[in-house]
């Protein structure tokens, strides 16, 4: 075989990549080969293109994440490819993925700052939830009374959501144009049947890397666009937050006007 040529080269890239399970970078695919035959890294990009291009057309593609390059089933085959799986998925609830979304986009945060955000309880099971997934991790404590820990995500969480880096999330404010808004009446919506499907077949990927079959893509833009859906103004830029702490301090103002001339 002549690995010196990009066609042949990605042949063998495609079997090592379906073999690993694993997202793998260019400088392990280097390792893999002998030093007298060890193709440069121009010359492994270009065989990955040839790769990437010869997946076209099928029900797997060549993708590139944070930890590296991996073949992955495409996301319209998901719907099938998760039912492979024997076992009852786990179900994510929206509190969870509202959690996770406040840790990606304004990491590091605390569990502090992510109640106030939410008004409500972050409870103990869905920060161990985000860690045994290892979606998240302590990066570090607020020197603030009482030392609180700080998340941020984790290479393992880029993998899931197929992104290379936290650039690729997308903007808050593009999210917010792309679903419908929940009516207002509808104070507490079931998760979107496609956002638990998506968030499930990432639960199922740990179980699919010792079976060296392509991996499903759980795309984290569609994830987060359906989670805006549910909330309105959870992934706001929080600009917002110190106005709407005046208002309530206007309302008490007024309110407090109304006693005294009651009185």
């Amino acid at each position: 075989m002549n690995l010196a040529d990009p066609r042949q080269l990605a042949t063998v890239l495609e079997a090592i990549l379906l073999a690993a399970g694993k997202p793998l970078p260019l400088e392990r695919l280097a390792e893999l080969f002998d030093e007298h035959e060890r193709p440069s890294p121009k010359l492994l990009r270009e065989a990955l293109g040839v790769l990437g291009g010869s997946c076209l057309g099928r029900g797997f593609e060549l993708s590139e994440v944070a930890s590296g390059y991996r073949l992955q089933v495409r996301e319209r085959f998901s719907p099938w490819v998760g039912r492979l799986s024997e076992e009852r998925p786990q179900r994510y609830s929206r509190a969870l993925l509202e959690t996770l979304a406040l840790i990606a986009y304004r990491q590091p945060i605390t569990r502090g700052e992510i109640e106030e955000v939410r008004g409500v309880a972050v409870n103990s099971n869905i920060v161990k939830t985000l860690l045994e997934r290892e979606w998240i991790r302590v990066v570090g404590y607020r020197e603030v009374p009482g030392r609180p820990a700080m998340f941020a995500t984790t290479r393992e969480f880029l993998d899931n959501f197929n992104l290379k880096n936290l650039d690729e999330l997308p903007p808050l404010a593009a999210l917010r144009e792309l679903e419908p808004r929940l009516p207002a009446e509808d104070l507490d919506p079931e998760v979107p049947a496609g956002l638990q499907a998506r968030a499930d077949l990432a639960l199922a990927e740990g179980d699919e890397e010792a079976s060296g079959e392509p991996r499903s893509e759980t795309n984290f833009r569609s994830l987060l666009a359906e989670l805006d859906a549910m909330e309105q103004g959870l992934k706001s830029d929080f600009d917002d937050l110190p106005q709407l702490q005046l208002d309530d301090e206007e309302a008490d103002v007024q309110t407090a006007a109304s006693v005294e001339r009651a009185d």
